[in-house]
């Protein structure tokens, strides 16, 4: 049984305190199917989510068989399902293919022919089968949120929580849905409770909870919520709860509470006498049995995969997502070919030689002179074409860094929050992405680098300009990835990965030299500046020489740009690390 005991969820808002839940106390037993009802803002989703464990009660307390979940912890993620009003499923993915995901996420099968029948049980559930095969994107709204409902299911939740799943929809698929979580309800003594502004088909539901202003103005059987209100017609009942404030209607709601608690416990023992509903032992964690039938959906140890498990695949399922969005294959294919031939259009400055002076002094101080002169022209041109190319380079794949990046987390931040709250570790999806990102730097930057060494021979230590090809991309790959992971939206991540790469440049110094003093200031955040160092101090000693007669600002060792990259990818990867721990489910 779920029992909310004089439950709030309070903010403040201009000083004062407000009460989003107030002091909200019902009982949903076992097999139970409960819609909450009330008009917009009263607090049903926010009711909802407190259940969940999303927003911790500011007061009273939670209790689910006998725990209480205010001081033992929130449900484990194999007890709840908790299906929200967005799309939990990825548009290239076929449902079949989701289905599977999200079992591998959530549950540790022993074999292949366990994780087959699960997902099979699943499809049978909600009627997927027929077209299991069809992608996400292709779905209609129904569709849509029964595979919500299917992907929640892997599990076999004792409590499912379902926020507006029947939003949207035209008439026939809203009642089919709906009765459809009246069906789970039923099977396996499973506890259904939906969010909806809809009054349709209230005699489908065991009991109705109205909210209004965050308090309860009535929770009883369907069939007497109109006679409570005194209405004649369910329409007519959100005019009448505005007719007074929510405290009022609580107050009233508290003083007929038992009697209709006594109707609801009438029928549900005539349910479980006729064999209608039959509510099985409930199911605890026993650990790491070796003797549990994974595949048996009476199983009572359910157990989450490991974080490994739960890496690979995430990791997988990330390369089938980039390989079936055909526009970012093919923005990805361009800019690995465009950007390394925009750098060799102007290798031609930096092929030329040097010519050397003579050892032995010209007696003609004019010739002498001539010949300095020469010299310095190649040296301003040779060196001003090779440090040109190299900047070239790092800001392209700085560029690249930011592509790669900063949607990564942001864009799919809903669905992070959604299977974090299933049991996916923020550890094993940030790996995935930093795997899935490193393939990426790396193909880029070889690419960069060899295509235009074909081109472009670099006079110097070419596998250590190499490398710093390599760490410039990853430091922008990390740094982005933190900010895709620390803001909101994928909107605001771009953009300021966008500012980002447009502050290398001028503040790296390569093009013209920085103030004294803010060079000091701002060279420590500037991944172009230790690239392009790194690749300079790279060079041959004439080349190197050369490259110093044109620029003003100071070169560092590469020991010390590469000891400044590898910070920046740390700096980028705790900030991701922190990103993908903290709660932005809102």
């Amino acid at each position: 049984m779920l029992e909310l005991k004089e439950v709030s969820f309070t903010i403040k808002k201009g000083g004062e305190a407000l009460h989003l839940v107030d002091h909200v106390s019902l009982a949903v037993p076992r097999g139970h199917f409960m819609a909450i009802v009330g008009p917009s803002g009263c607090g049903k989703t926010t009711l909802l989510k407190t259940i969940a464990g999303l927003n911790p009660e500011s007061d009273g307390s939670l209790w689910w068989e006998g725990r209480n979940l205010s001081e033992e912890g929130d449900l484990e993620p194999w007890e709840i399902g908790y299906v929200p009003q967005f799309s939990v499923a990825y548009d290239p993915l076929t449902i079949d293919e989701s289905i599977e995901t999200a079992t591998r996420l959530r549950v540790k099968t022993k074999t292949v022919e366990d994780l087959d029948l699960r997902i099979d049980r699943v499809l049978e559930e909600t009627g997927l089968a027929p077209i299991a095969d069809r992608q996400v994107k292709i779905l209609s709204g129904g569709q849509k949120r029964r595979l919500g409902l299917a992907m929640e299911l892997v599990s076999g939740p004792e409590l499912l929580l379902c926020d507006e799943v029947t939003s949207g929809l035209d008439p026939r698929s809203e009642r089919e849905i709906v009765h459809l979580l009246h069906d789970l309800s039923r099977k396996d003594g499973r506890t259904v409770i939906s969010v909806t502004h809809s009054l349709a088909h209230l005699e489908l539901y065991d009991s109705i909870l109205v909210l209004h202003e965050g308090a309860v103005a009535y929770h009883g059987p369907p069939s007497q919520l109109t006679h409570y209100f005194s209405v004649h017609d369910s329409e007519e009942i959100y005019p009448k709860l505005s007719k007074q404030h929510g405290v009022n209607w609580q107050a009233s709601w508290g003083k007929h509470r038992e009697a209709y608690y006594e109707k609801l416990n009438h029928t549900r023992e005539k349910l479980i006498e006729d064999g209608e509903l039959t509510v099985p032992p409930t199911r605890r964690v026993t650990g790491e049995s070796e003797d549990s039938d994974d595949s048996d959906p009476a199983n009572l140890s359910i157990r989450n995969p490991g974080v490994l498990s739960q890496f690979t695949t995430l990791l997988a399922r990330r390369w089938k997502i980039f390989f079936r969005d055909r526009g970012q294959v093919f923005l990805q294919l361009a800019i690995l070919i465009c950007f390394p031939i925009l750098v060799t259009l102007f290798s031609e400055k930096g092929k030329d030689p040097i010519r050397k002076l003579s050892d032995a002094p010209e007696e003609n101080m004019a010739v002498e002179v001539q010949n300095q002169t020469a010299v310095r022209k190649d040296q301003i041109r040779v060196g001003s074409g090779v440090s040109g190319i190299i900047m070239f380079e790092v800001i392209l794949l700085a560029l690249m860094g930011s592509n790669n990046a900063a949607r990564e987390i942001a864009g799919e931040r809903l669905i992070m929050e959604k299977e974090k709250f299933g049991g996916v570790r923020p550890l094993a999806y940030l790996m995935s992405k930093l795997a899935f990102l490193g393939c990426l730097v790396l193909a880029q930057s070889l690419w960069m680098g060899i295509f235009v060494q074909f081109f472009w021979e670099f006079r110097g230590e070419f596998l250590h300009h190499l490398l710093f090809l390599v760490m410039v991309n990853a430091a922008m790959t990390s740094i982005c990835l933190a900010i895709s992971g620390l803001v909101r939206t994928a909107e605001q991540a771009s953009l300021l990965s966008i500012y980002l790469v447009g502050f290398q440049l001028p503040l790296s110094g390569a093009v013209l030299a920085l103030p004294e003093g803010i060079d000091a200031l701002t060279r420590p955040f500037i991944s172009a500046y230790w690239a392009w160092s790194g690749g300079v101090d790279a060079l041959s000693g004439n080349i190197y020489n050369a490259v110093k007669v044109v620029i003003d600002t100071s070169l560092s060792p590469h020991a010390t740009c590469l000891f400044v990259l590898s910070a920046h990818v740390l700096v980028g990867v705790i900030g991701a690390w922190i990103g993908t721990h903290r709660h932005q489910w809102d």
